[in-house]
């Protein structure tokens, strides 16, 4: 049995590709992986402890679930290490710099939580105690020095675009300033500190369902986080491509800038031009550009991960698909692993460069340009959500 039918076995009738490695070094001999441990979202069937023991399957519907995932590979399984029952569907997840981690229900989000890494609740705040008329969009990011959150918000009908910055330990909001556009999803600070931000650009009716695509309005902006004072903004040409979901490029070689990777996420009309709409926009902080217009992932990109040598890792959970993204060959998206659902994406610094940790109700995926692929399975059935990340040490 070779290599790839081995893997079609393990995932179910699906694979995690190999691709040729003619933009990296010779492959190195591969050690023991380490462990690695995942702060992730997940629905079960199983009524789960804090320990993630099952404890019977429900009779209906699931419960969500967040917690920290661990790999074990000897036994080949994704393993539950903490796991807390939530309310609500979670989107955003950050670690937090106490080793727990920082929970954010998922849009239109009612709620933002604190844990530590046993699952204990350290702090909670509801944004109908703030009486605001805001919700949030699902994301937030700490600022580098660890100390202050910065969460997406949309005014209730209106949807237009705010900025809470909060209080590390108790997560109340100390201030706020304008996005510059409507329904903010994802944020992050790039290489020198300032604040960019996705407009996704779609209005929203009650019960979050999406009004008048035609006049939809997504744009990036870099705000200075001190004053929220704009200090640029970008848009696409094509006006249905939602920008959702960001990630910083690793650190480039000296002299040159890091990129930042923008997923798509297409609202056509016509589901042909949706299907082949592109998942990768690419800002070097002078100009937003779609790089590559590949159609391998049907139109949207549910995550986006840093990959090797200022490139990304995509998911494309409608084409079951996770590729990858280099700025030496930019036209191109390169297909790595072919995954029911594939989900979540985290890196993983390992051997001078970047692993891909995938996530997919058959189980977690392991891929590095150096290394073979491996499929974990999950120790207990559950669902993951779209996004997880590493607990770093």
């Amino acid at each position: 049995m070779n290599k790839r039918d081995f893997l079609r076995t393990l995932g179910g009738g699906l694979s995690l590709a190999l691709l040729p490695r003619t933009l990296f070094a010779a492959a190195a001999t591969p050690g023991a992986l380490p462990e690695i441990r995942l702060i992730a979202a997940w629905r079960s069937l199983h009524e789960l402890g804090r320990d993630g023991a099952s404890h019977g399957a429900k009779a209906e519907g699931g419960t969500d679930y967040v917690g920290i995932l661990a790999t074990d590979w000897q036994q080949g399984v994704a393993r539950i290490e903490t796991a807390v029952a939530v309310p609500d569907r979670v989107h955003g997840l950050l670690p937090d710099r106490d080793g727990g981690f920082l929970v954010c229900a998922n849009r239109p989000g009612p709620w933002l939580m604190r844990c530590a890494a046993d699952g204990e609740v350290l702090a909670r705040q509801a944004l109908a105690d703030e009486n605001s008329g805001r919700t949030l969009n699902g994301h937030a990011v700490f600022d580098p020095a660890g100390e202050w959150l910065y969460t997406t918000e949309s005014e209730t009908g209106s949807t237009q675009g705010w900025i809470a910055v909060r209080r590390r330990d108790s997560l109340r909001k100390e201030a706020e300033f304008s996005t510059r556009g409507i329904e903010p999803h994802e944020l992050l600070f790039d290489a020198e500190g300032k604040l960019v931000v996705a407009n996704g650009g779609i209005l929203r009716a009650p019960g979050d369902r999406k009004r008048d695509l035609d006049r939809m309005d997504s744009s990036l902006v870099r705000l200075d986080p001190t004053s929220g004072e704009r200090l640029g903004q970008w848009w696409l040409k094509d006006k249905r491509l939602s920008l959702r979901h960001l990630a910083l490029g690793a650190t480039p070689a000296v002299g040159a800038r890091a990129l930042v990777g923008v997923a798509l996420q297409a609202e056509h009309d016509d589901p042909a031009e949706r299907a082949a709409a592109p998942i990768l926009a690419v800002w070097n902080g002078d100009t937003l550009e779609i790089p590559s217009r590949e159609t391998v992932g049907a139109g949207y990109c549910g995550d986006i991960a840093t990959g090797m040598d200022g490139g990304f890792y995509l998911s494309a959970e409608r084409s079951h698909r996770v590729t990858r993204w280099h700025p030496a060959a930019p036209e191109r998206l390169e297909v790595i692993a072919e995954l029911n659902k594939a989900g979540a994406l985290a890196e993983f610094p390992l051997e001078g460069t970047h692993a891909s940790l995938i996530g997919s109700p058959r189980g977690l995926g392991f891929w590095h340009p150096q290394r073979d692929p491996v499929l974990l399975r999950w120790a207990v059935e559950i669902a993951p959500d779209n996004h997880w990340t590493v607990v770093r040490a």
